[in-house]
């Protein structure tokens, strides 16, 4: 079980593949976008995953692209400030937790393997069969081939889960809420500072990073589901522009600025739930698994430690990929569940329903400074993402 396909270049597909070239496998990883994706938002690494990328040796180059974010601001539909709050409070960050763009984090993974890992970008899975010699893979463009097993890491909307296991209606939840993200010009001249305007039902945000010359535009929104084609960009963005018609603020600046985004994003705030991960020789890994959706911030986090996980249980099943699958998942479930549970509550303060909410809000954020037992308060917040960041005993494979 040497030759193994990873389909997906981002962050749990580069990690996997790092962590089989140390096992001695030969990956190859196979990425439908052209080049590798620079264009994502702020993530996280704690708990587990900080030990994964320590195990890695890089985390003093993780450490060098962190955002060094400072300050988070909260304003009103005329600008005006209504509170603030330090950047780590505000992500729930604390000790030694990093916070990175996930384009810096995919370049170093990807650099890391770049090397003496093949990769075939601008192509993807097109077919699979399974044969007595191993999974016989169609692409795109490339030819057929033959792999022992292939990994899907190809994220929420995976095509190695529909090729293995079905429809993806019947793995993906919607959990009633929306996200974009766009790089925008930063004409608020943002310094390592997030500005958010939180509105019923929706939030608009805007954030520049350590040495960032532009800025990032976030948007989110609940709605029931919605029709749309996810190749077509435009569709979406009128979608979004629908969405926050009528919002004051930077959005309609925001909103015109989208236009001519480079690296537009729009999806569904979704959680991936599976009764198992794997199908004879094919495998799950990262969201195309488990994802518990950006409203848990754990997203990479579970990718980084899935992907340890996972080489660590080929290595140490010796070519006997179904012990390997089995103590993979049986690593890893309890960790990826304690993980997708931070989603919903996350989204309550994300994305308030009413104005009154929006001003107890505000008013909370004012007065916590001044608050007796404000040390506890802020315990109270950050606890249940350190636990279930710290759910998992990493094995030394």
């Amino acid at each position: 079980m040497t030759n193994i396909l990873i389909s997906g270049g981002g962050v749990a597909g580069s990690a996997l593949a790092f962590w089989l070239r140390r096992h001695g496998f030969t990956p190859t990883v196979v990425e439908r976008a052209p080049s590798l994706r620079d264009g994502g938002y702020k993530i996280d690494i704690r708990g587990a995953a900080l030990e994964v990328v320590d195990r890695m040796g890089l985390s003093d180059e993780v450490r060098r692209h962190g955002t060094d974010m400072r300050i988070a601001r909260f304003v009103d539909a005329r600008g005006r400030e209504r509170a603030t709050m330090s950047a780590d409070l505000f992500g729930g960050r604390e000790g030694d937790d990093v916070e990175i763009m996930r384009g810096d984090l995919a370049r170093i993974l990807h650099e890391a393997t770049r090397d003496d890992v093949e990769h075939l970008f601008g192509d993807s899975i097109t077919g699979m069969e399974e044969t007595p010699e191993g999974v016989r893979v169609t692409f795109e463009t490339a030819p057929t081939r033959t792999f022992d097993l292939v990994v899907g890491a190809d994220g929420l909307h995976s095509v190695v889960r529909e090729l293995a296991f079905g429809e993806e209606s019947r793995f993906v939840h919607d959990l009633g809420h929306y996200i974009s993200i766009f790089t925008v010009p930063n004409h608020l001249g943002l310094d390592r500072t997030e500005m958010m305007h939180p509105a019923p039902g929706r939030s608009a945000g805007m954030y520049s990073t350590r040495g960032a010359a532009d800025a990032k535009a976030l948007f989110l929104f609940s709605s029931p589901p919605l029709a749309y084609d996810r190749r077509d960009v435009a569709g979406q963005k009128k979608l979004l522009a629908e969405a926050f018609a009528g919002q004051g603020w930077e959005v309609p600046r925001l909103l015109e600025a989208m236009e001519d985004a480079p690296d537009f994003y729009l999806d569904s705030i979704s959680q991936v739930r599976m009764d198992h991960w794997s199908s004879g020789r094919v495998v799950l890994l990262g969201d195309a698994a488990h994802g518990p959706s950006p409203a848990s911030g754990q997203g990479t986090s579970l990718a980084l430690v899935g992907a340890y996980v996972l080489a660590g249980s080929l290595a140490a099943a010796r070519g006997d990929h179904r012990a390997a699958f089995a103590a993979y998942e049986r690593d890893m479930r309890h960790f990826a569940e304690e993980n997708q549970k931070l989603a919903e509550a996350n989204l309550k303060g994300m994305v308030l329903t009413s104005p009154g909410r929006i001003r107890f809000q505000m008013l909370m954020l004012r007065l916590m400074p001044h608050l007796p037992g404000r040390n506890s308060m802020i315990k109270r917040v950050t606890e249940p993402i350190r636990r279930a960041a710290s759910a998992i005993t990493l094995k030394d494979y």
